[in-house]
């Protein structure tokens, strides 16, 4: 009887020594090797539901079924980019250290018509109609109109919105999915407001325009620093210059096509320079305003916010304790609450 083809949350619901079978498209494929100098792969799937971190031993065999025929092929010389292909896997669910791990036995590539791999495309799991929608209203609350006709500006005059509103926010580690960026962006817009108008109350001076304005700018290099098609990749741009840097060009420029008061320039060039906070971490300058702290902040926690569901849905919420994650220096608790 021919195994049932699982969705990747599926898998992540199995127990130790549980076979299954899933699909998906090739995120990343890392050849390694152990101790013993044996050869093997880290190989990263990802469908609708969430992505799949798993090991191909040196035993495993890998497959081409693209074609009438099935051979064999080396994943390392078969003459071809694995990542962006739809495969199959047939694999165990296995136990290291305490941890469930994935181990894949057999990988195969699939008919790329009959299982295109826009089919197993991941997509933010929020609303597309309500991130758009809260992305307009969030320009339209705005009072101040300068900064309210750059964003109109900068999104839809000049034709950033078609691609801003699909394009992942990352390749890895956060929102690393079709509509990430436009998802991540609101979130950060809509939390950084939010502690704008608190620490109003406590007399703190905040321009809260110019902190929604920096949150929906502060990632706007990403569309030039990834590609989305087929799967989240980045760009040599993306590895040279990065998006922090990126942004601020594409924000300048901008800034001269719609002459842009010089001090709302450099005050919106400020959180978009600063919004990573700290150097280690690719800020360019240090936030230096109550605007900067805001966005900055909110950016961080959206972040980590988003990191912690990714490997709390990496291990089905099974795991008290993640390992170390060297990203963010620490470890993650699952917490009580979290299911």
């Amino acid at each position: 009887m021919k195994q049932q083809i699982l969705k990747i949350n599926e898998v992540k619901q199995l127990q130790k020594n549980s076979d299954f079978n899933t699909m998906g498209i090739v995120i990343k494929v890392s050849t390694r090797r152990d101790r013993n100098d044996n050869i093997f792969w880290d190989l990263t799937i990802s469908d609708q539901t969430g992505d799949l971190d798993g090991k191909a031993w040196g035993t495993a065999s890998w497959w081409n079924h693209q074609g009438g025929d099935r051979f064999m092929i080396d994943p390392d010389n078969c003459g071809f980019r694995l990542e962006g292909l739809t495969v199959g896997l047939v694999g165990r669910v296995a136990d290291f250290r305490d941890q469930l791990q994935y181990n894949f036995n057999e990988i195969y590539i699939v008919d790329q018509n009959k299982y295109p791999p826009i089919d197993f495309k991941r997509r933010s799991p929020i609303n597309q109609d309500f991130l758009e929608n809260t992305f307009k209203n969030l320009i339209a609350e705005i009072s101040s109109e300068p900064i309210k006709n750059f964003l109109n500006a900068v999104f839809f005059k000049h034709g950033l919105w078609e691609k801003y509103k699909i394009w992942p926010a990352a390749f890895a580690l956060h929102h690393a999915y079709t509509g990430g960026l436009l998802e991540h962006s609101v979130s950060v817009a809509i939390g950084a407001r939010d502690i704008a108008k608190h620490y109003e109350e406590f007399k703190i001076p905040v321009d809260v325009d110019l902190i929604v304005a920096g949150a929906l700018l502060h990632d706007i290099g990403k569309i030039e620093a990834y590609e989305a098609d087929p799967v989240p990749t980045v760009q040599t741009q993306g590895n040279v210059i990065e998006h922090v840097a990126l942004g601020y060009g594409m924000f300048v420029k901008f800034a001269a096509l719609e002459n842009l008061d010089k001090n709302l320039e450099l005050a919106l060039g400020h959180i978009i320079l600063s919004h990573h906070g700290r150097r280690e971490y690719g800020a360019p300058v240090l936030p230096e305003t109550p605007e900067a702290f805001i966005v900055s902040s909110a950016d961080d926690v959206d972040f980590k916010l988003s990191y912690w569901k990714m490997q709390m849905e990496a291990s089905g919420y099974q795991n008290d304790v993640t390992e170390y994650l060297p990203m963010i220096e620490r470890r993650l608790w699952r917490g009580i609450s979290a299911k």
